[in-house]
């Protein structure tokens, strides 16, 4: 137990120092690209900085650390459109590797990520209402990675409502995202607050279907 224990502790504070490391390195390309340098040098690469954009999207999904950075990095080398649909895609596809590497490994592979209650949240969703449960579910305060892996490793969940629940789930929080950093890059107010409401009720939903479902429980 304080071996387990000693280990989460260990695993935490790498997550962590990762994320920092991760923050730095945004905050510098953004101060490195005042003057859109970097950001024309990968637009230049064409296809290959696309291809390179979704690769490290997908790679970032499929972990803890937040993607929130990197999407506001690919709106700003992309632009608005273009970069909120490549982060996006790079979602759908962490998605479905996990879907397999889920049904492929099983629980041994993730079970020291997800916490027992977070699976058994998702798991109430799931069983109670199907595809639509495990729509609630993505909405839930829980990583999206966490219940692409809870979901994959159960086998009443098909491919079909596994990808499309995963793909219209983090619709909005990307259009907010997007609608703030308009507001902030153009000082336009009123995409700032637009996008802040969008986020502010994602996070709405999410804690009262949260809260819905420790009741129920």
């Amino acid at each position: 137990m304080l071996k387990d224990q000693k280990l989460n502790k260990k695993n935490y504070i790498v997550l962590f120092l990762i994320m920092v490391i991760f923050t730095v390195l945004i905050v510098l390309f953004f101060y490195l690209d005042r003057e859109n340098r970097l950001s024309s040098l990968i637009q230049n690469w064409g296809l290959r900085g696309i291809f390179l954009s979704l690769l490290l999207m997908t790679a970032l999904c499929m972990t803890p650390i937040p993607s929130e950075g990197l999407v506001i990095l690919l709106l700003k080398v992309f632009g608005i459109f273009a970069g909120t649909l490549y982060a996006w895609i790079g979602s759908i596809l962490s998605s479905l590797i996990i879907f397999y590497l889920a049904r492929y490994f099983g629980k041994s592979f993730f079970q020291k990520l997800i916490t027992p209650q977070r699976f058994e949240t998702v798991d109430h969703w799931i069983r109670e209402k199907g595809s639509l449960g495990l729509l609630i579910a993505r909405l839930l305060p829980i990583p999206a990675f966490a219940v692409n892996y809870i979901a994959g490793v159960m086998p009443s969940v098909k491919l079909w409502p596994y990808i499309w629940t995963a793909a219209l789930s983090i619709i909005p929080y990307y259009i907010g995202t997007a609608l703030v950093y308009v507001g902030i890059v153009q000082s336009t107010w009123i995409w700032l607050a637009i996008g802040g409401i969008a986020i502010l009720a994602f996070w709405g939903i999410s804690y009262s279907l949260n809260k819905k479902s420790k009741e129920g429980g």
